[in-house]
Order: C-alpha cells, then structure tokens, then sequence
C-alpha cells in the first residue's frame, strides 16, 4: 500500500508543480488559451500557489486536515480545468491527461487513507 501511496502521490505532486510552473514561466501559447477560456491570468497564478502549498502539504507528515483539503483541491482544480477546455470545444482526447491526473488524486486519496487504518488497527 506504501508503494501505491507514494507512486500516486509523486506523480500528481509532478503534474501539479508542471501546471504551477507553467504560472509563472507562461508562454504566448498558454497566455492564448487562458484567455480563450476566459481566466485571469492572477487566477492563475493564486492556483499555482495552491498547488506548490497542497503538494508540500501531502508530503509533510501530519495535517490530515490540510491534506483533505488538499485532495479536494486538487480534483476541483482538474475537474475545472477540464470542464473549462470542454466548454470552449476542445475534445476529450485534449484533456485526458486530467483525468489521468483524477486517477493520481484517487490512488493516492484512498491508498493515504488505507495507511491510515492500518496505523490504527
């Protein structure tokens, strides 16, 4: 369960902190879609912020609060990322890679949770 903890977790901590870099190093390529979609580009700097403090926060022991807060975060984000892509046309094969990023969310949720148990019982 350790394995599959920290695989998924190392991979979402990887694609939240490639989004987030992508904040602060835009490209006109970026700045073109942020605006077709319709998002600020301060917005988006606030979401880079909160992902760097959300993937420190699954790292450092403890916090299990901030780390929930954490999770939920970050499917909010992916869910609304994809949302915002979908609703300007693009096509499902141009936001897979956030419902892959769900699928490093889950594995990671539910495998933290898992340990949690198992440190319990």
């Amino acid at each position: 369960m350790k394995i599959i903890f920290w695989i998924s977790t190392v991979l979402l901590i990887l694609l939240m902190l490639f989004s987030a870099y992508g904040a602060f190093f835009p490209t006109p390529e970026g700045q073109a879609v942020l605006k077709q979609i319709g998002y600020p580009y301060n917005v988006l700097k606030l979401l880079a912020v909160l992902k760097i403090l959300g993937s420190i926060t699954l790292v450092v022991p403890g916090f299990p609060r901030l780390k929930e807060w954490a999770y939920a975060g970050f499917t909010f984000d992916l869910i609304g990322a994809a949302y915002a892509f979908l609703a300007i046309g693009a096509s499902v094969t141009d936001v897979w890679f956030m419902g892959l990023g769900l699928v490093f969310v889950f594995g990671s949720y539910f495998s933290y949770h898992k340990l949690l148990n198992e440190k319990k019982a």
